[in-house]
């Protein structure tokens, strides 16, 4: 008997592939000022969130709303220009349900970007974070409820949820651009307040380098979908509760901004080795 679930990834992915046939390889999602990556997509179908059947919509500043299909390098991507958060008041398995639509278009890479608060001392603003590890305290999880074995397993293994490849060829080619990328732990919480002084010295305590309210979920559902998973963070600003100011929205999306070509570098070498992989001619 098929889910209600995967009945709905039927639905979505029929409505996608009335407007594009390729087999993905990949999907990236676009987190907080990281949009404009999309523009690199040579673009054969750009479908609106609305357009597509149980797909939220993204509510969140700086996101746009669409689904992007096309290729990037020569590698078939499905991307998300915007996705979607808990504190929008979306539950966790639709903030994820796009995880479970691009897998079933073939993806069998998850690239997901995020703009996060730095809360470790070496870290500066406008750094890109390779994500080693996550701690999820966002009171909640995707995979909670009646498992559909068909879409992954009852108890999804955690033990390296970031594949150890992608992030050493990450790092490799921030090195070799020549610009500052560190490996840390990303802690996600609901949000959407930011943090107090207290809440950061606890979340540095327990071995985060930054702080987040995204990303957590939909790792956890391309894990349990058998993905492959590279995760980028932006330090978009400094959480160090001894000198803490006060955020501006408009400042962290500036500083997003100005760190988007660095991260376009790392996705587009990494899909670069992909085409290389596969066999794809540039």
């Amino acid at each position: 008997m098929t889910s209600g679930l995967v009945q709905q990834i039927h639905e979505a992915v029929g409505a996608v592939r009335t407007r594009w046939s390729r087999q993905a390889h990949a999907g990236i999602i676009l987190g907080t000022g990281l949009g404009s990556l999309a523009a690199e997509i040579r673009q054969e179908a750009v479908i609106p969130y609305e357009e597509i059947p149980h797909f939220p919509r993204s509510t969140t500043i700086s996101h746009t709303g669409q689904l992007v299909c096309g290729t990037l390098e020569g590698v078939p991507v499905v991307a998300m220009e915007g996705r979607f958060h808990v504190y929008e008041g979306y539950t966790y398995q639709q903030v994820t349900f796009p995880v479970r639509v691009m897998r079933a278009l073939g993806a069998g890479l998850l690239i997901v970007s995020n703009a996060c608060g730095g809360m470790n001392p070496h870290y500066r603003k406008g750094d890109i974070v390779v994500i080693d590890d996550h701690i999820n305290l966002m009171n909640g999880n995707p995979l909670i409820g009646p498992n559909d074995d068909s879409l992954g397993p009852r108890f999804p293994d955690m033990s390296r949820p970031y594949d150890p490849v992608l992030i050493d060829r990450a790092l490799a080619i921030a090195r070799k651009e020549d610009f500052v990328a560190h490996r840390g732990v990303y802690v996600a919480v609901t949000g959407p307040n930011l943090e107090t002084r207290a809440e950061y010295r606890f979340l540095r305590g327990i071995g985060a380098d930054v702080v987040g309210m995204s990303t957590v979920p939909e790792v956890i559902v391309a894990v349990h979908a058998g993905m492959r998973v590279l995760g980028l963070s932006v330090v978009t600003d400094m959480c160090l509760p001894d000198a803490l100011e006060p955020a501006v929205v408009e400042d962290i999306l500036r500083v997003a901004a100005e760190a988007e070509p660095k991260l376009r570098k790392i996705v587009l070498g990494i899909l670069r080795e992909e085409a290389r992989q596969l066999g794809i001619a540039p």
